[in-house]
């Protein structure tokens, strides 16, 4: 391989240095990075026969490792099997159940209208019919419910038994619970009865046809396409812009100005890459982008590429150094003298907490602020996305992603639905295969079906050094071969979490404030990973929270935290926009689309070429 001439890296240059003279990268593609020596890539026969083993079992298991499901039943059996005291109360719980049960069937008989002793889940939507109040499906319901609860005892923490074990070993039983769920029976579910009587049956011919498209899809792999009203670039991913900057990982678009003038600091926006960017540009009414736009702010949002299998070397550095630097270089050079405020969103928030780690480490002091939305820095606490990691799991992955070169879209959808089984797969199955209906397209769906892949070795990295071992926060993440630390990073900050959030919990995200001494705003809004970020003004039913934590203040905790901070009504944005216009040095003319005099000439107009990789 040849050498690969790096792209400059404003963030260590000296200060000192005059701007006029400091280096922009050049307008054109960079080649991904030479593979470190003595990483997990590296290639050895006997290594290479037992990597190829696994990689050959992987497809059939959904990429779930079967060790670690094996060792994580293995383990709580063994410590229930020592646990007297535990086999009593489960005994015990399964007696008071069944009278429950018996008492509510009892009272129903009689026509009475006891309350139900089980509920589901708040996110659970298979028992919203009518008919599931009636005998005997609302007895058939309360059994089912019954049991899940028995096994949410029996999986619970037990003395010796490791924690994630009992978890996994929870949701492995939950999933298989749902298999046999009334509600996925045709004659048990009141509701696929009902509409199979109002239809003549039509429902079971528009089901097959569904299932016949989502199965050929599947053994296909083939990518479900966009509807056409809601076309990239037309309905969806339409803020007017330019893409100004290109490269092998990322383009950067630059938005047309809406108001006559603009904040003079510039909002550079980081999304993750394990997403399609224009999550934060839906339709007009609930874009974050057109919004901030539209308030008189200069912003700049980079679009990742989606790799294939020729960009599997491509790491984290790569995404931070020709990412991010290399975006914040570009916008200085068309937006120059002032500061710039940043943003990064779930994986894009955490690097960038990385890169502005490392800025201040290095005493670059181009920024003006810094939001995170529903980003973490620490994963000690990082939800129900544990269940899928553990050495075993990330070395199965990564025998996965060694024969294939990335991570392909189903396994990463197949883990974020299996953790919201119920509905995210189950009640889907149910509408789409037994009641015949067609999914309705939104936006937001539509967003959410144009999945990407992960490159090998950056996801890698960041399942080992981040998530894994959480390096960030333990101080043992390095960057140019010194270790960064957050409490270094000395500009504003925003950081939002999302209430129902199972990708990025609130508890966690919050753990920002713990590990930094800045000025910092945190702010919680209800939702979930994406709707509590997309809470647009005028949005029914939303509210949040906000305090503020001056640089240096002791620490409190999220408990503490949410007790002190009563909800407000409304969308959050209003809230950031008041924060950043705070942090802002006043109005100016807009700047020019891209700079063509420094090698950044308009290329695309938005949303660019990036989004429309498959």
């Amino acid at each position: 391989m040849s050498k690969r001439r790096p792209t400059p890296d404003r963030a260590t240059e000296t200060p000192s240095v005059p701007k006029a003279q400091r280096k922009a990268p050049k307008h054109a593609p960079s080649p991904p990075a030479a593979p470190a020596q003595g990483g997990v890539w590296d290639e050895h026969p006997f290594q290479s026969l037992d990597r190829g083993a696994m990689a050959t079992i992987a497809p059939f298991t959904a990429g779930l490792s079967p060790h670690a499901m094996f060792d994580a039943w293995a383990d709580w059996a063994m410590h229930l099997a020592r646990a007297p005291g535990r086999q009593l109360e489960l005994i015990e719980r399964a007696r008071i159940n069944a009278l429950k049960l018996a008492r509510y069937g009892t009272e129903t008989m009689l026509g009475r209208a006891p309350e139900k002793p089980f509920t589901a889940k708040p996110w659970d939507t298979r028992w919203q019919h009518e008919g599931w109040e009636r005998l005997p499906f609302g007895l058939w319901q309360q059994q089912f419910l019954a049991v899940h609860d028995w096994w949410d005892a029996a999986t619970a923490d037990l003395r010796g038994l490791r924690r994630q074990n009992a978890q996994r070993t929870g949701f492995i039983a939950r999933q298989l619970l749902d298999t046999v769920s009334p509600a996925n029976f045709p004659l048990a579910n009141p509701e696929i009865l009902e509409q199979s009587a109002r239809c003549g049956g039509r429902n079971w011919i528009e089901g097959a046809a569904h299932f016949s498209e989502d199965a050929m899809r599947t053994l296909t792999q083939e990518h479900k396409p966009i509807p056409a009203e809601f076309a990239l670039g037309e309905h969806l991913a339409c803020t007017p812009g330019r893409v100004v900057w290109r490269n092998d990982i990322m383009e950067l678009i630059q938005y047309a100005p809406q108001t006559d003038k603009v904040q003079a600091e510039p909002v550079l926006i980081i999304p993750a890459w394990i997403m399609k960017y224009y999550v934060l540009d839906l339709s007009p009414h609930n874009s974050l982008i057109n919004w901030l736009v539209g308030q008189g702010y200069t912003v700049f949002c980079i679009s990742w590429c989606n790799p294939t299998a020729a960009q599997a070397d491509l790491s984290l550095e790569d995404y931070r150094r020709r990412g991010i630097m290399a975006a914040l270089d570009v916008v200085t050079t068309i937006v120059p003298d002032v500061k710039v405020h940043v943003n990064g969103y779930c994986l894009g928030g955490t690097l960038l907490a990385v890169a502005v780690a490392k800025m201040a480490r290095d005493h670059d002091d181009r920024l003006a602020s810094v939001t995170l939305m529903a980003a973490q820095v620490d994963f000690a606490e990082a939800g129900e996305l544990l269940l899928f990691l553990d050495e075993s799991q990330v070395a199965f992955l990564e025998d996965l992603m060694w024969s294939r070169g990335y991570l392909d879209r189903p396994q990463m959808a197949g883990a974020f639905a299996a953790i919201r089984s119920e509905d995210l797969i189950w009640s889907r199955a149910v509408d789409r295969y037994f009641l015949g209906r067609p999914d309705l397209p939104s936006d937001l769906g539509v967003w959410n079906g144009d999945t990407t892949r992960m490159p090998a070795r950056m996801h890698s990295e960041y399942l080992r050094g981040i998530f894994l071992e959480n390096r960030i926060t333990a101080g043992r993440f390095a960057v140019e071969d010194r270790v960064i630390a957050l409490k270094d990073i000395d500009v504003p900050m925003f950081v939002i979490g999302t209430e129902t959030d199972h990708i990025a919990p609130w508890r966690s995200v919050y753990k920002t404030a713990l590990f930094t001494d800045c000025d910092l705003h945190f702010l919680l809004t209800k939702g979930g990973h994406n709707g509590g970020i997309l809470s647009e003004p005028g949005h029914k039913g939303r509210h949040y929270r906000i305090g503020h934590r001056p640089a240096g203040e002791n620490y409190r905790g999220p408990d503490s935290w949410l007790a002190m901070h009563k909800p407000q009504p409304g969308s959050w944005w209003p809230e950031w926009g008041d924060w950043l216009l705070s942090h802002s040095s006043g109005t100016t003319t807009p700047p020019q689309m891209g700079a063509p005099e420094a090698g950044y000439p308009p290329l695309d107009p938005a949303p660019g070429t990036y989004i429309h990789q498959t």
